[in-house]
């Protein structure tokens, strides 16, 4: 059953029975057995995290690497530095250019491909087991020897100016970087990945080969393989291509973790549109915070689905807003919680009030059995989703070992979700959803 049909199921029963249905859910997920871990881990000599899972039945190699080297280490005036490093690993290498790598990899049905977030940069590879060779060769060249080539800067930073310049259309896309600069005010989360089309343009090629030099190195990765291949096999593959990778002497640059901002403020970004795109947002906290898991079942039933509290309210009984949602948005140096709407410009104050309402509500009064219910089954029930392929596999593992959380994350995630309470809920809530915290951003024609 997939999860739509789960949680519709779950809203038609009655809530006499529903409480022995949603036990018997959370005693499956969360019942001890000897489970298989998830990947096996191991740091080599030079520093490198090598994660890897065995999955024989799948002929096809996943490789991820994961450098800490994203938008947070960029220069105030170089913003989109790592985004356009990202871009131009795969566009020429001390030993192949950009089209003969793209050849190559075609030519085995294989799948090479990289670009930065915030923080951190991430090459991926896929291909056949019997590639893996070849893969693995190229992939070692992107992440040590990237050559950098002046007229793919140029091209490369004339289409993320291009991009940039298009993502001021959206009126999503605009709130987003709005919204992000008043809730990290003094951080680099709270600065656009991409950077500014300003800021990409002063960008040189010397820019570039400074990030990579000053920041790649075998301490700052992570290497995740997964498909038909052994833990041997693995450590033997990256060790000859990573392992002679030296690890400087000095210590790795730092990034702080995000402080709190000032009092909160209000936006409008005046756009001559029919509708308006309303954002919320405040810092928060990250999963390793025992309250993080009360935090996502008090989002969910805020604003997680069709049950919860905004959609009910704004979408289906008001008929204010095309879209609702609220969510958490943990990184490595901070977090978020964001609630968004997009409604006619009419009825902008209308959709604020009632946020607002459900927002103190939450805080002021338990939840009923029937929404932790549902909350704790769609959060336990759909997670295994995220490692339902080995691509999903690659990136889980990698983000647990890049945020700290520990391979045995995915048991501590359910076990932690299905003991909330309706307490656990209402005293997060009284924490992190007092209406007067939030800052705002309104993007559309609102006076």
């Amino acid at each position: 059953m997939n999860n739509q049909k789960m949680e519709h199921c779950l809203t038609s029963m009655r809530s006499r029975s529903l409480g022995s249905a949603l036990a018997l859910v959370l005693v499956v997920f969360v019942s001890p057995v000897a489970a298989r871990p998830l990947a096996y881990r191991e740091v080599l000599p030079n520093g490198i995290v090598l994660l890897v899972a065995e999955r024989p039945a799948i002929a096809i190699v996943i490789t991820r690497v994961l450098v800490r080297a994203g938008a947070v280490n960029d220069a105030k005036d170089r913003e989109g530095l790592a985004n356009l490093t990202g871009a131009l690993v795969t566009r020429g290498t001390a030993r192949q250019t950009g089209p003969e790598i793209d050849s190559a990899i075609e030519f085995v049905g294989g799948s090479l491909e990289a670009g930065a977030g915030r923080d951190g940069l991430s090459a991926s590879l896929a291909v056949l087991k019997k590639d893996l060779d070849l893969g693995l060769d190229m992939l070692r060249d992107v992440i040590l020897t990237p050559s950098f080539p002046e007229a793919e800067l140029k091209r490369k930073v004339a289409e993320i100016q291009a991009g940039i310049k298009r993502s001021e259309e959206s009126p999503q896309t605009v709130a987003g970087r709005a919204l992000a600069r008043l809730v990290f005010p003094n951080h680099p989360y709270g600065r656009p990945i991409e950077g500014t089309v300003e800021s990409v343009g002063r960008i040189t090629r010397d820019d570039v080969v400074r990030f990579h030099r000053d920041l790649f190195r075998p301490d700052q990765t992570i290497i995740a393989v997964v498909g038909a291949v052994t833990v041997d096999e693995a450590r033997a593959a990256i060790t000859r291509r990573f392992g002679a990778w030296p690890k400087p002497a000095a210590p790795p640059a730092t990034v702080a973790a995000a402080g709190p901002g000032g009092a909160p403020s209000e936006q409008t970004v005046k756009k001559d549109l029919t509708q308006a795109t309303i954002l919320l947002g405040r810092q928060a906290i990250r999963q390793s915070d025992p309250d993080y898991f009360a935090l996502s079942v008090a989002s969910y039933v805020l604003g997680g689905g069709s049950a919860s509290r905004l959609y009910t309210r704004v979408r289906e009984e008001g008929g204010l807003a095309y879209s609702i949602y609220s969510q958490v948005s943990p990184s490595t140096h901070g977090s978020s919680f964001a609630i968004g709407a997009q409604t006619r410009t009419a009825e902008v104050a209308k959709v604020i009030g009632i946020v607002r309402d459900e927002l103190q509500r939450m805080g002021k009064e338990p939840v009923t059995d029937r929404e932790l219910g549902l909350a704790k089954a769609y959060l336990i029930g759909s997670f295994p989703l995220r490692l339902n392929t080995s691509g999903k596999v690659a990136d889980f593992i990698v983000a647990v070992e890049q945020q700290s959380l520990g391979l045995d994350y995915p048991d501590r995630y359910k076990e932690r979700i299905a003991k909330v309470t309706a307490a656990d809920v209402q005293r997060v809530a009284a924490k992190f959803f007092a209406p007067d915290t939030f800052e705002r951003v309104v993007v559309g024609n609102v006076q």
